[in-house]
């Protein structure tokens, strides 16, 4: 752990430790999402990244895969990367999955420590139509990943902080591995081969017969 030890009121204490958030389908999980966590933890100097594959996503009209085999191949995906943990608690989670609800079971868990939330440049685009945005910002620094950060469209002070992660542009998307899955094309390259063994053992993403 990162956290300094410091003395004060005639008592050791640690430091505030620094806790990122990363959320997504990962259906499946693919080699950008290896890299933009790699990238976090490097950049934000994070203590710990909680990976958390959605349950019933709000926003989504497609149906995604049972939300045991996603949190299976999340596992397999990000087990080499240190600080990381998967986290199970929004599949567990009845109902709409809204990351203010998991962000506000964090600081409960955490209450001393800083809190990053990771999102793609798509997704801060839209960010104002997320659910209850403004009181997200009140528990999280945002961290958006961006080809470009001068290029970036978080200029605008009500968002307050932003921290800027420079990520090359990636064409991965979990839509393409699986059109090319269900055509029968290969995925190697795409995603960790703990996964691609997965997706095989466990017929994933086939085409319909």
């Amino acid at each position: 752990m990162s956290a300094d030890v410091v003395q004060g009121s005639g008592e050791w204490r640690a430091s505030a430790r620094r806790i990122g958030m990363m959320g997504g389908a990962f259906d499946p999980p693919h080699l950008a999402h290896l890299r933009l966590a790699a990238t976090a933890l490097q950049t934000l100097h994070l203590d710990e990244l909680r990976v958390f594959p959605t349950g019933q996503a709000w926003h989504k009209t497609n149906t995604l895969s049972p939300a045991h085999d996603r949190l299976a191949m999340a596992r397999l995906a990000f087990q080499d990367l240190p600080a990381v943990v998967v986290d199970d608690m929004e599949i567990r989670r009845d109902g709409p999955t809204y990351t203010l609800d998991t962000l506000r079971a964090l600081h409960a868990q955490h209450p001393q420590d800083q809190l990053f939330l990771i999102i793609g440049a798509d997704q801060a685009r839209d960010f104002q139509r997320w659910h209850g945005w403004q009181d997200i910002l009140k528990l999280a620094t945002l961290a958006v990943a961006e080809r470009d950060p001068q290029a970036g469209q978080w200029h605008n002070p009500i968002f307050g902080p932003v921290v800027h992660l420079s990520m090359p542009l990636s064409e991965l998307s979990a839509t393409e591995i699986r059109e090319r899955l269900r055509s029968g094309r290969s995925i190697q390259g795409r995603v960790p081969p703990g996964v691609a063994d997965y997706i095989e053992q466990h017929g994933l993403y086939a085409a319909p017969t």
